[in-house]
């Protein structure tokens, strides 16, 4: 169990290094054609040729260790027999619509029976920033012992709710063979990944055709100008940087006071001299906010 968290290959050595050429990560035949959705599937949105230059647009302190930490998880999961990759579409529904086969669900595991959480990432509805905005955070909550889903969506504000809220369809119908609970699922997302978990958070997953009406124990929020509530939104933890042009966090700040006027349980933080796109914050004003996030979904288990 710890050799995958550790991205360490069964002799002990690194199956990917910061030296790797993204394109020879993304045909490596160990991740059996669902590489290429490793990276934004729209390349205009990215640049770089080594996982230690990857750069995306809109994101900010992109961390290549941690890069090269998912890539190598994928890897030892993959080569240890758990499937990483999910499709959320059948390929009737895919060959109708072609856009449905750049998406899908990447499974980090947590303790078996442990509820999940499902992580968004931003990229203005023009692309999937994930590996800065929702495979890390994955990765750390499964470090805490629960289950986390990233998902790669259609990008588009519609099409994107969609398609979260049939990767939820997807877990629930699945609970049991993936070994995840159904209570107390959580909804996570930086910028328009944000506002997704928020969307679906207001109005309930059978509010854009999934078969499941259960809300959310909680959204979690990165980084976002969504201003828009009502008194059945889910206890919200939201975080921004002061600096952030993007996304204002005196715009945050007044929904969330809306939200906890309404007795709605809320945490808020925003930090001095950070910008758009921090994803875990390492090295900054907003480290270690991921772990107050965990420990505010975890208050809200009934």
């Amino acid at each position: 169990m710890l050799l995958p968290l550790l991205g360490l290959s069964a002799d002990g050595g690194m199956r990917f290094t910061r030296e790797n050429r993204i394109e020879d990560v993304v045909r490596d035949p160990v991740f059996d054609g669902w590489g290429r959705l490793i990276f934004p599937a729209d390349e205009g949105y990215w640049s770089g040729d080594t996982l230690e230059d990857l750069s995306l647009v809109w994101y900010s302190h992109i961390d290549p260790d941690k890069t090269v930490e998912i890539v190598n998880y994928f890897a030892d999961q993959t080569e240890a027999g758990r499937t990483v990759f999910y499709d959320i579409y059948t390929d009737e529904e895919k060959a109708e619509d072609s856009a449905k086969n750049d998406t899908g669900l990447f499974f980090f595991r947590g303790e078996k029976g442990a509820p999940f959480a499902v992580c968004n990432a931003g990229g203005g509805f023009a692309y999937v920033g994930a590996m800065q905005d929702s495979f890390p955070h994955a990765l750390e909550i499964s470090k805490r012992g629960y289950n986390a889903f990233a998902l790669i969506y259609r990008p588009g504000a519609q099409t994107a709710c969609e398609d979260l809220a049939r990767a939820i369809s997807f877990i629930f119908e699945h609970a049991e063979e993936l070994g995840v609970s159904t209570e107390n699922y959580s909804l996570w997302g930086g910028s328009a990944g944000a506002r997704m978990a928020a969307w679906l958070g207001t109005y309930t997953p059978a509010a854009f055709s999934s078969s499941v009406s259960q809300r959310a124990a909680a959204v979690i929020m990165q980084y976002t100008g969504h201003s828009e509530y009502s008194r059945n939104d889910p206890p919200t933890f939201a975080c921004v940087g002061e600096r952030d042009y993007i996304a204002s966090w005196r715009v945050m700040q007044q929904r969330i006071n809306a939200l906890s006027r309404l007795g709605i349980d809320t945490e808020f933080h925003h930090y001095p001299g950070l910008g758009h796109g921090f994803g875990l914050g390492t090295g900054t004003a907003a480290e270690g906010w991921i772990d107050q996030a965990i420990d505010f979904w975890e208050r809200q288990f009934r």
